[in-house]
């Protein structure tokens, strides 16, 4: 997506950021969703969100972009692209900014934004409004 767009997620190659130490720790995900799983269980309660919400996306799809993003840490934060440096960094496992989260959250999931079902469930209705699915993304967008 292009620098500045209006909702774009704000992601950048986290295996870069990463690799470079530019992803910062954040506050943590809520303890009730923590509690209830790991990054396969947050993924799968995101899917049961989305199949609620007509939300297309598989488990594959949202894991590779998980994967790419934050290495399946929800409190993941970007501190060096370009929306991190007009004030909106990208967080969490699929790296989503603040206006993009509030813009694309699902009704019945936490506002915040470290949460992990949240922030998939956010990231995918963006995913799916603009490429069809969380399936058809293979790179930063």
């Amino acid at each position: 997506m292009a620098k500045g767009a209006k909702y774009s997620v704000g992601v950048a190659t986290a295996g870069a950021a990463v690799a470079a130490g530019a992803l910062a720790a954040a506050p943590t995900a809520s303890a009730a969703t923590t509690s209830q799983g790991n990054l396969s269980g947050w993924i799968n309660q995101s899917l049961s969100v989305m199949h609620a919400h007509g939300i297309p996306g598989s488990y594959s799809g949202i894991y590779r972009n998980v994967m790419r993003e934050s290495s399946g840490n929800p409190s993941a934060i970007n501190l060096w692209d370009s929306n991190a440096a007009i004030g909106t960094p990208s967080k969490g496992l699929l790296q989503v900014i603040d206006p993009t989260f509030s813009a694309y959250h699902v009704a019945g999931t936490s506002w915040n934004i470290y949460d992990p079902v949240a922030n998939i469930s956010a990231a995918c209705n963006y995913a799916a409004r603009h490429y069809g699915s969380i399936d058809n993304v293979n790179a930063a967008y």
